[in-house]
């Protein structure tokens, strides 16, 4: 059974939906017993760190959910979910003092710049389509690196191209809880999705491939939806970037089986789709 953890904060029912679509077995919960005893978690949300972490103490679900993971269940953050897999964030929190998340990462979960380096003002929150690559090599971290911690090699040479191309159909986008479709993914497309660091991102037919099993049968330069105005540290827990304003995290894992994604993956088409069926695979496999 997947625990889907309930702290009060969004997007629950779709991703129950699409997990149950990718074959799992799924149960919304807020009970710390239920979460404690799952086969996989999911933390999803939209909100403001502090108070996700304080309704999360609780309930007692922090200390479970870190408790289980660090065991080895497998586990995956969405959007809000996976910044609280940081140490820190300061999202809702009074300046100077951020507050505590799961600690499994570390580092500081802090706001968006609503600019580049050269100037160019960007629009936050970051709401839209947007690419998703492997991580540049030496690369140009959205904030510095936070050291050493749970991270793994993020990319691998391969005889086989990796599955589907940039771009896929929305037709079969996720709905929102409140039943409405996502936009379509050629009108919300980031202004910037992939022109910054040009250097970074692998060209059409490359065999770079994300090493990461989340992605499996996932391209480099893949579509995914994303909604926020804050970023996760980069470190060598990162095995997806994206840019917008900065190249930030946007994707994480930590040991063997767990991760964070930036994006929703309930919103985001077939790619989307595809990441939520991988992790029904890893959880089927403990």
């Amino acid at each position: 059974m997947i625990a889907v953890v309930d702290y009060q904060k969004g997007n629950l029912k779709s991703v129950e939906r699409g997990l149950i679509a990718a074959g799992g077995e799924a149960l919304i919960t807020a009970d710390a017993s239920e979460i404690a005893k799952a086969d996989a978690i999911v933390l999803p949300g939209v909100g403001a760190f502090a108070d996700a972490a304080a309704t999360m103490c609780e309930l007692g679900q922090m200390e479970a959910i870190r408790d289980r993971v660090r065991a080895g269940v497998p586990f995956l953050g969405i959007c809000l979910g996976e910044h609280l897999m940081f140490e820190h964030g300061v999202e809702g929190a009074p300046e100077g003092n951020p507050a505590c998340g799961l600690g499994l990462l570390p580092g500081t979960v802090v706001a968006m710049p609503r600019c580049d380096a050269q100037g160019k003002a960007f629009k936050v929150p970051h709401v839209g389509w947007n690419t998703v690559e492997i991580p540049a090599c030496g690369g140009s971290a959205a904030v510095p690196p936070c050291g050493e911690g749970g991270g793994n090699a993020v990319l691998k040479q391969s005889s086989l191209r990796c599955g589907t191309a940039r771009g896929t159909s929305p037709d079969s986008a996720a709905l929102l809880d409140g039943g409405q479709a996502e936009p379509e993914l050629s009108s919300l497309r980031s202004e910037n999705a992939g022109a910054a660091f040009p250097g970074s991102a692998p060209q059409a037919g490359s065999e770079l491939a994300f090493a990461c099993p989340l992605f499996d049968g996932i391209a480099p330069g893949e579509y995914f939806y994303f909604t926020h105005s804050y970023i996760a540290p980069t470190g060598s827990h990162t095995i997806a970037e994206t840019t917008h304003s900065v190249r930030f995290t946007s994707a994480v894992q930590f040991g063997e089986c767990a991760f964070g994604v930036q994006f929703h993956p309930e919103k985001s088409s077939d790619a989307g789709a595809r990441v939520l069926a991988n992790f029904v695979a890893i959880a089927a496999r403990g």
